[in-house]
């Protein structure tokens, strides 16, 4: 049984795969990365980056577009770099590129178009660890939604045979509303933009490969682990409720689930077509003017009314 993301990608020769919302998100690929190299596909990696780039031995491709080196890492927060230690661990060699988090929607696009033409890309896939990718705007909490509305909107420009967002962990944002959050799907759905989901489990060799790398993230960046991925390394190992994995929720209520697990897959273009606010950041050259249109976009803007999920 395939589900149509399976299908899209089966004529992929060059992928990319790139984290939409920074830090982290990259970790949420690698799973896909193992699939798509067992099934000997070329993969690039990149990542919307919280690290100050310009002082690590990264080479600037383009404005604000470095590309990662496996030298001996001097600064601490560096996931990109983490990642690639990992697979280089594993014998595995791709690219591994770093977008700086100051550029707007035009630069980044830029430097995902250097990517491309680089790597000779014909599929892009976007991840995003957490669901505030699937945020159109108009709903009440819409988590940290300001980074990946600018990856999608940047990426849904490009030219690449097949572009795709997949999404995973599920309910790990406190400050989303997950009832509009599945609204949304729907509304994907309903347009003809879904790709289909699938379960992260633990006796996969993609499973395995992820809990592996949580373990060695845990390991060299004990001082800010991932809440996100050690909430759906937590659900892959049946933990429920209220369950903390790191000191960083400890004073939060926290709901580990099955769906934390799930692999959610839809046409890029389509997400990108339904964020309310995209006409506004399409023309910015920095983050910091995304994220004023975005706030401008808030402040004049309905909203939806906020329901809870009725399920008992």
């Amino acid at each position: 049984m395939k589900i149509p993301f399976t299908k899209t990608i089966a004529s992929a020769k060059n992928v990319l795969i790139a984290g939409a919302g920074g830090g982290f998100d990259i970790a949420s690929g690698i799973p896909l990365y193992v699939w798509l190299r067992g099934l000997r596909k070329q993969v690039t990696l990149a990542n919307l980056s919280f690290t100050a780039l310009d002082i690590t031995d990264s080479e600037e491709i383009c404005r604000g577009a470095y590309r990662v080196t496996d030298s001996p890492c001097e600064v601490d927060y560096f996931p990109e770099k983490r990642v690639l230690e990992w697979l280089r661990l594993r014998w595995e060699t791709p690219a591994m590129y770093a977008f700086s988090n100051g550029m707007g929607v035009i630069p980044l696009r830029q430097a995902y178009a250097e990517i491309i033409k680089r790597h000779t890309i014909d599929t892009l896939i976007l991840v995003d660890g957490g669901t505030d990718s699937l945020m159109f705007g108009d709903e009440v909490a819409v988590g940290s939604i300001v980074e990946d509305a600018c990856s999608i909107v940047a990426a849904s420009g490009l030219l690449v045979k097949n572009s795709v967002l997949a999404a995973i962990g599920f309910g790990v944002e406190h400050n989303l509303n997950h009832h509009a959050c599945l609204e949304n799907m729907a509304t994907l759905i309903r347009k003809g933009y879904y790709l289909g989901a699938f379960s992260l489990t633990d006796d996969m060799p993609e499973g395995e490969a992820y809990l592996e790398l949580a373990d060695y993230l845990n390991e060299t960046i004990s001082f800010h682990p991932s809440i996100v991925i050690n909430a759906i390394v937590s659900a892959m190992q049946g933990k429920f409720g209220d369950y903390h994995a790191t000191q960083r929720t400890r004073n939060s209520d926290q709901f580990v689930n099955p769906f934390m697990s799930l692999y959610w897959f839809f046409k890029l273009n389509g997400v990108a077509a339904q964020i309310h606010f995209a006409p506004e950041i399409g023309k910015t050259e920095t983050m910091r003017d995304v994220i004023e249109k975005f706030k401008q976009y808030r402040a004049t803007a309905p909203r939806r009314n906020a329901q809870q999920i009725p399920l008992k």
